[in-house]
């Protein structure tokens, strides 16, 4: 049985200026232990998906399924089974970490797990401020209590919807050591959407990206890395670029990236940019990453959803 099950879901939001489909069609399943990527631009559908997963959202049409207990149907159990870290900041004003933390539990009918509490305060980083107020913490800490809070009933299912966005890297080492142990050591699965690709690189064993509420690809990571291009070709100019790399460049500032399949390739690229009197600085050459896929799919027309088929 999949730990999460999205099949044929759909959802629409009406208004008088038309119809906007947020999700068309979304069919995958996620099995148990897995450390599963949800990836897609801004508007892609993520949050949406993932709300309808926790019960926030109905969907217009189609079925989600966690340990087989149906959404909308079975919520009570259904939400047990998840803990959900959403993205935006949320707390009571009220009460001290560890209270809350209390509270939480209460919500879902534990009692006395002080001993996982004081686990989720060392891991997390959270010790010394297990007796301050929510108000008093910085936004970095209040998103561990957040994270804490999700994990708090010792759900099977982990949802962390952009957990690390606008936190330090300190943060994001403690996280993804802590989620990684859960992962391994407890079998948790994990559901993570992000937009720092090199973290679903490094942690997520597959993946699914969504464009325009449609998914358009879903493949282990490995499969999806060997799409791209075998290398990239890195430099740094001011120069304008000819029309027939610029139309291939991905450009951040004065950095310019191009696919650089072999060495004929950048050869080529090199001399092409020498006709056009560009200068480039600081040349390298460096494997082509999960940011290159996700890049050149969300950028192509999106393949109906059906098309996309889980690989063993």
């Amino acid at each position: 049985m999949p730990a999460v099950s999205f099949q044929h879901v759909s959802k629409i939001y009406s208004s008088p200026r038309g119809d906007l489909h947020a999700l068309q069609d979304v069919s995958f399943d996620i099995e148990p232990g897995e450390f599963f990527g949800l990836l897609g631009p801004n508007g892609a559908g993520k949050t949406t998906l993932i709300s309808i997963l926790a019960g926030l959202s109905r969907a217009t049409s189609g079925q989600v399924r966690v340990h087989g207990h149906d959404v909308q149907s079975d919520y009570q159990a259904a939400r047990r089974q998840l803990g959900v870290v959403p993205q935006e900041l949320v707390f009571d004003p009220f009460f001290n970490v560890r209270e809350a933390l209390r509270f939480q539990s209460g919500y879902f009918g534990i009692r006395h797990n002080d001993a996982w509490i004081n686990e989720l305060l060392d891991g997390l980083g959270l010790a010394d401020k297990a007796g301050a107020n929510m108000r008093q913490l910085s936004g970095g800490m209040k998103r561990r209590v957040l994270i804490a809070q999700a994990l708090v009933h010792k759900p099977p299912v982990i949802v962390l919807d952009e957990p690390t966005a606008g936190v330090d890297v300190e943060l994001r080492q403690t996280l993804w050591h802590f989620i990684s142990d859960l992962n391994k050591r407890l079998g948790s699965t994990v559901l993570l959407t992000t937009h720092y690709l090199e973290e679903a690189e490094a942690l997520c064993g597959r993946i699914a990206m969504l464009k325009q509420g449609r998914v358009v690809a879903l493949e282990k990571t490995s499969a999806l890395l060997a799409r791209a291009a075998s290398n990239v070709l890195r430099f740094k100019t001011d120069a304008t670029l000819p029309a027939d790399l610029a139309a291939q460049a991905r450009v951040t500032g004065r950095v310019v990236q191009l696919p650089a399949i072999d060495a004929l390739a950048v050869e080529h690229t090199l001399a092409r940019l020498r006709e056009a009197g560009v200068a480039p600085e600081d040349i390298e050459i460096r494997k082509a990453d999960l940011e290159d896929v996700f890049l050149d799919l969300t950028s192509a027309t999106p393949r109906p959803a059906k098309s996309a088929e889980v690989l063993p």
